[in-house]
């Protein structure tokens, strides 16, 4: 059986077919290299004309099919069930589909299979077979119609670069609308599941309540807490950390990337950029390890040399961990900007009587300052997203407190724990989850926008 692979790199191989074949029949047309002044464009163009052509509309079959594939023969196959099984309820009759794809995809591999599903599972393969088949039949159709029509208009007078270039602005346009509505898809799918927690849950409590503890029964004969969903303790240990991890990123980084790019020489910053550029590669469960092996137990011990009651997970060691990690996205995009400040704005204040410092101080960081909170704002958003080092050095207690030195936990660690293992749908336990991620949405929002108005007036001053 043909497999969609199989069929994708059979497009891609018949692409380049086209393309040569587009090219060849160019300069058959031409005839000469005299001839070649004659043709509108160069034969490269005429053979990208001939690629897009064969592959464009039989990419667009392809992905099309993959879509409406699935649901199409599930459907066939529900169709040819006994009445005894159509007649379920449609969560039990879910069940029942998805144990017949779990036989097809051989995840169920018992001898006891029921005679039904077994048949129900050929009947699939089989639809999938017929299906595969006829995709590859329509695809090898599509090409071979597309060269063939191509090869008959190809001439002096076809603005093959016209078209080509009209072509791939469509490309860019489309990847562009994608990405905005996957951002919008999501935004709606947090939204929607959001707007049902805050059906059980009243906003007011959740925004202002101070007690986070979402276990909660699910059913009506278990036993649990009826849940407290005050994030509000939640929202602190995000912002502590955060704050504790930008305090060290932010002076670290920005005076390193000022020192690599006014006065280390050469030799040293060849050799300075590239090891502290290593610590961004490092993975951040590692740093998770070093924060709870290494930092947490010695500011526990410091902490009680001082007579001071230290956890042994805090958010300090979080956040100081955090900080270190943060420094190469602060220091790489701050020294990148500070590079790009024109010289002739150095030199003029130089001839001004400016020392370097004076230089640095009131026209180069000033120029440089909406690149600089450019990286800040990434680097921020770093530090919220971080679940990992919270995780292993500040633990997943939600305390309402001010104290460094105490177990906190963030939005993002809340969200992963919410929606770990089997979970029901409508419980506000896993609903809560959503209902986090909006907030944070809207407060990374406002986040940059607040970025942009400080880019957006120092620009103005600047250019």
């Amino acid at each position: 059986m043909m497999s969609p692979s199989v069929i994708f790199i059979a497009i891609l191989l018949l692409m380049s077919a086209a393309y040569y074949a587009g090219r060849k029949r160019a300069l058959a047309v031409a005839g000469s290299r005299a001839g070649l002044a004659r043709m509108h464009s160069r034969p490269t163009y005429y053979g990208l004309l001939t690629a897009m052509w064969c592959g464009i509309p039989a990419l667009l079959v392809f992905s099309s099919w993959s879509v409406f594939e699935s649901g199409i023969i599930t459907h066939l196959v529900v169709a040819g069930l006994p009445d005894a099984i159509r007649d379920l309820p449609a969560d039990r009759l879910n069940l029942v589909v998805n144990d017949i794809r779990n036989l097809v995809s051989g995840n169920i591999v018992s001898a006891d299979i029921d005679q039904t599903m077994r048949s129900a599972a050929d009947h699939y393969l089989e639809l999938q077979a017929i299906s595969h088949a006829s995709l590859a039949v329509v695809i090898l159709a599509m090409t071979m119609a597309a060269i063939a029509i191509l090869m008959r208009i190809i001439a002096p007078g076809l603005r093959a670069r016209n078209q080509v270039e009209s072509i791939i602005k469509w490309i860019l346009i489309a990847c562009s609308t994608i990405a905005i509505f996957t951002t919008i898809g999501i935004l709606l799918s947090v939204l929607f599941e959001a707007i049902r927690f805050f059906e059980k849950i009243s906003i007011t409590e959740f925004l202002f309540g101070l007690k986070w503890s979402p276990q909660m029964a699910i059913r009506a004969d278990q036993v649990g807490s009826s849940g407290a969903f005050g994030a509000v303790p939640v929202f602190a240990g995000t912002l502590m950390i955060s704050a504790i991890a930008m305090v060290v990123a932010v002076p670290v980084g920005l005076l390193s990337a000022i020192y690599l790019s006014e006065y280390a020489d050469r030799r040293f910053r060849a050799v300075a950029k590239p090891l502290m550029e290593i610590l961004a590669g490092i993975p951040t469960v590692v740093y998770g390890f070093f924060a709870a092996l290494t930092v947490a137990p010695l500011i526990r011990e410091t902490g009680i040399g001082l007579g001071l009651d230290v956890s042994s997970e805090s958010a300090l060691a979080a956040g100081l961990v955090m900080g270190i990690m943060i420094i190469p996205f602060v220091s790489s995009l701050s020294d990148d900007v500070i590079n790009a400040v024109p010289q002739a704005m150095r030199d003029g204040a130089y001839g001004l009587g400016a020392t370097k410092s004076e230089t640095v101080k009131q026209v180069v960081l000033p120029a440089a300052l909406p690149g600089i909170v450019g990286g800040v704002l990434l680097a921020v958003s770093r530090a919220i997203g971080e679940t990992m080092i919270v995780v292993m050095a500040a633990g997943l207690a939600a305390n309402l407190t001010a104290n460094p030195l105490k177990t906190v936990t963030t939005v993002t660690v809340q969200i992963v724990t919410l929606l770990v293992g089997d979970q029901e749908f409508d419980s506000p336990k896993t609903l809560a989850a959503f209902a986090l991620g909006l907030i944070l949405f809207i407060a990374t929002l406002i986040l940059n926008v607040i970025a942009l108005h400080v880019v957006r007036k120092y620009r103005e001053q600047y250019e």
